[in-house]
Protein backbone atom coordinates (compact mmCIF):
# COMPACT_ATOMS: atom_id res chain seq x y z
CA UNK A 1 0.00 0.00 0.00
CA UNK A 2 1.34 3.38 -0.90
CA UNK A 3 0.96 6.42 1.30
CA UNK A 4 -0.40 9.52 -0.31
CA UNK A 5 2.18 12.30 -0.21
CA UNK A 6 2.38 16.04 -0.43
CA UNK A 7 -1.34 16.67 -0.61
CA UNK A 8 -3.24 19.44 1.03
CA UNK A 9 -5.45 17.98 3.73
CA UNK A 10 -8.33 20.16 4.82
CA UNK A 11 -9.64 19.67 8.32
CA UNK A 12 -12.31 20.84 10.70
CA UNK A 13 -13.76 19.87 14.03
CA UNK A 14 -17.32 18.63 14.19
CA UNK A 15 -19.02 19.72 17.40
CA UNK A 16 -22.56 18.51 18.01
CA UNK A 17 -24.04 17.94 21.47
CA UNK A 18 -21.41 15.79 23.21
CA UNK A 19 -19.71 14.80 19.94
CA UNK A 20 -16.35 16.42 19.16
CA UNK A 21 -14.58 14.79 16.22
CA UNK A 22 -11.82 15.94 13.87
CA UNK A 23 -12.45 15.41 10.15
CA UNK A 24 -10.09 15.69 7.20
CA UNK A 25 -10.61 15.64 3.45
CA UNK A 26 -8.61 15.91 0.27
CA UNK A 27 -9.99 17.58 -2.82
CA UNK A 28 -11.34 14.10 -3.75
CA UNK A 29 -13.37 13.39 -0.61
CA UNK A 30 -13.36 12.76 3.10
CA UNK A 31 -10.29 10.80 4.16
CA UNK A 32 -10.43 10.81 7.96
CA UNK A 33 -13.03 10.75 10.72
CA UNK A 34 -11.43 10.81 14.14
CA UNK A 35 -12.30 9.38 17.52
CA UNK A 36 -14.72 10.93 19.96
CA UNK A 37 -13.31 13.82 22.02
CA UNK A 38 -9.68 13.23 21.03
CA UNK A 39 -7.12 16.02 20.65
CA UNK A 40 -5.95 17.40 17.32
CA UNK A 41 -2.78 15.30 17.71
CA UNK A 42 -4.78 12.19 16.77
CA UNK A 43 -5.28 13.71 13.31
CA UNK A 44 -1.72 15.01 12.99
CA UNK A 45 -0.25 11.64 13.98
CA UNK A 46 -2.48 9.83 11.48
CA UNK A 47 -1.69 12.25 8.65
CA UNK A 48 2.06 12.05 9.34
CA UNK A 49 1.91 8.31 8.59
CA UNK A 50 -0.78 8.14 5.89
CA UNK A 51 -0.12 11.45 4.08
CA UNK A 52 3.59 12.08 4.62
CA UNK A 53 4.66 15.61 3.79
CA UNK A 54 1.09 16.83 3.46
CA UNK A 55 -0.08 20.16 4.78
CA UNK A 56 -3.02 20.34 7.19
CA UNK A 57 -5.17 23.39 6.45
CA UNK A 58 -8.19 24.25 8.56
CA UNK A 59 -11.12 24.91 6.24
CA UNK A 60 -14.48 24.73 8.01
CA UNK A 61 -16.34 25.88 4.91
CA UNK A 62 -14.86 23.22 2.59
CA UNK A 63 -15.73 20.46 5.08
CA UNK A 64 -19.20 21.78 5.95
CA UNK A 65 -20.99 19.27 3.67
CA UNK A 66 -19.29 16.38 5.53
CA UNK A 67 -20.08 17.95 8.91
CA UNK A 68 -23.72 18.33 7.84
CA UNK A 69 -23.97 14.67 6.76
CA UNK A 70 -22.42 13.45 10.00
CA UNK A 71 -24.69 15.64 12.14
CA UNK A 72 -27.73 14.36 10.22
CA UNK A 73 -26.56 10.82 11.02
CA UNK A 74 -26.00 11.68 14.71
CA UNK A 75 -29.49 13.19 14.86
CA UNK A 76 -30.99 10.05 13.33
CA UNK A 77 -32.32 11.88 10.26
CA UNK A 78 -29.92 10.12 7.86
CA UNK A 79 -28.81 6.51 7.82
CA UNK A 80 -26.21 6.62 5.04
CA UNK A 81 -23.49 8.82 3.58
CA UNK A 82 -23.54 10.14 0.03
CA UNK A 83 -20.49 12.41 -0.19
CA UNK A 84 -17.28 10.95 -1.66
CA UNK A 85 -14.64 9.09 0.32
CA UNK A 86 -10.92 9.27 -0.42
CA UNK A 87 -9.13 6.41 1.26
CA UNK A 88 -6.30 4.10 0.32
CA UNK A 89 -5.49 0.69 1.67
CA UNK A 90 -4.27 -2.72 0.64
CA UNK A 91 -6.65 -4.71 -1.56
CA UNK A 92 -7.54 -6.77 1.54
CA UNK A 93 -8.29 -3.66 3.63
CA UNK A 94 -10.42 -2.16 0.86
CA UNK A 95 -12.37 -5.43 0.55
CA UNK A 96 -13.04 -5.39 4.30
CA UNK A 97 -14.05 -1.72 4.27
CA UNK A 98 -16.45 -2.32 1.38
CA UNK A 99 -17.95 -5.25 3.29
CA UNK A 100 -18.46 -2.96 6.30
CA UNK A 101 -20.40 -0.54 4.10
CA UNK A 102 -22.81 -3.36 3.21
CA UNK A 103 -23.89 -3.88 6.84
CA UNK A 104 -27.35 -2.33 7.07
CA UNK A 105 -28.00 0.49 9.51
CA UNK A 106 -29.04 -0.85 12.89
CA UNK A 107 -27.60 -4.31 12.27
CA UNK A 108 -24.36 -5.96 13.29
CA UNK A 109 -22.07 -8.66 11.95
CA UNK A 110 -19.22 -10.57 13.50
CA UNK A 111 -15.60 -10.52 12.37
CA UNK A 112 -16.06 -14.06 11.04
CA UNK A 113 -19.15 -12.93 9.07
CA UNK A 114 -16.98 -10.32 7.35
CA UNK A 115 -14.20 -12.86 6.70
CA UNK A 116 -16.73 -15.20 5.07
CA UNK A 117 -18.28 -12.34 3.07
CA UNK A 118 -14.91 -11.43 1.52
CA UNK A 119 -14.23 -15.14 0.85
CA UNK A 120 -11.36 -15.37 3.34
CA UNK A 121 -12.98 -17.40 6.13
CA UNK A 122 -9.68 -18.16 7.87
CA UNK A 123 -8.65 -14.50 7.99
CA UNK A 124 -10.71 -13.41 11.01
CA UNK A 125 -7.74 -11.78 12.80
CA UNK A 126 -6.63 -10.04 9.61
CA UNK A 127 -10.18 -8.73 9.23
CA UNK A 128 -9.90 -7.28 12.74
CA UNK A 129 -6.60 -5.61 11.84
CA UNK A 130 -8.10 -4.14 8.64
CA UNK A 131 -11.08 -2.85 10.59
CA UNK A 132 -8.70 -1.23 13.09
CA UNK A 133 -7.02 0.59 10.19
CA UNK A 134 -10.31 2.08 8.95
CA UNK A 135 -9.64 5.83 8.61
CA UNK A 136 -13.31 6.77 8.33
CA UNK A 137 -15.06 6.04 11.60
CA UNK A 138 -18.86 6.23 11.45
CA UNK A 139 -18.94 6.67 7.65
CA UNK A 140 -17.39 3.23 7.05
CA UNK A 141 -19.40 1.59 9.83
CA UNK A 142 -16.85 -0.57 11.63
CA UNK A 143 -18.83 0.07 14.82
CA UNK A 144 -21.33 -2.47 13.48
CA UNK A 145 -18.83 -5.32 13.88
CA UNK A 146 -19.05 -7.22 17.15
CA UNK A 147 -17.65 -10.42 18.58
CA UNK A 148 -19.14 -13.72 17.48
CA UNK A 149 -20.71 -14.09 20.94
CA UNK A 150 -22.38 -10.66 20.59
CA UNK A 151 -19.89 -8.87 22.83
CA UNK A 152 -18.60 -5.42 22.02
CA UNK A 153 -14.97 -5.63 21.00
CA UNK A 154 -12.18 -3.17 20.28
CA UNK A 155 -12.81 -0.03 18.29
CA UNK A 156 -10.33 2.64 17.18
CA UNK A 157 -12.66 5.31 18.52
CA UNK A 158 -12.98 3.57 21.90
CA UNK A 159 -15.77 1.41 23.27
CA UNK A 160 -17.65 4.46 24.57
CA UNK A 161 -17.95 5.83 21.01
CA UNK A 162 -18.89 2.38 19.64
CA UNK A 163 -21.57 1.99 22.30
CA UNK A 164 -23.03 5.44 21.54
CA UNK A 165 -23.18 4.69 17.81
CA UNK A 166 -24.82 1.30 18.32
CA UNK A 167 -27.34 2.79 20.78
CA UNK A 168 -28.15 5.56 18.29
CA UNK A 169 -28.82 3.03 15.56
CA UNK A 170 -30.74 0.69 17.86
CA UNK A 171 -33.03 3.54 18.92
CA UNK A 172 -33.74 4.30 15.27
CA UNK A 173 -34.58 0.72 14.24
CA UNK A 174 -37.67 0.71 16.45
CA UNK A 175 -40.82 2.05 14.85
CA UNK A 176 -43.66 3.80 16.67
CA UNK A 177 -45.24 0.46 17.59
CA UNK A 178 -42.07 -0.69 19.34
CA UNK A 179 -41.22 -3.27 16.69
CA UNK A 180 -37.54 -3.83 16.18
CA UNK A 181 -36.27 -4.09 12.62
CA UNK A 182 -33.03 -5.90 11.95
CA UNK A 183 -30.89 -7.59 14.54
CA UNK A 184 -28.87 -6.02 17.25
CA UNK A 185 -27.02 -7.48 20.18
CA UNK A 186 -24.23 -6.56 22.51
Amino acid sequence: MENKRNLQLYWTRLTHEDWNIHLAATSEGICYVGSLNQPFEELTNWSAVRFKGSTLIRDDEKLQPYVTELIEYLQGSSKSFKLPFDYAGTPFQVAVWKALCSIPYGQTKSYSDIAIQIKKPAAVRAVGTAIGANPLLITIPCHRVIGKNGALTGYRGGLDMKTKLLQLERKDVYDEGGIQHGKFSH
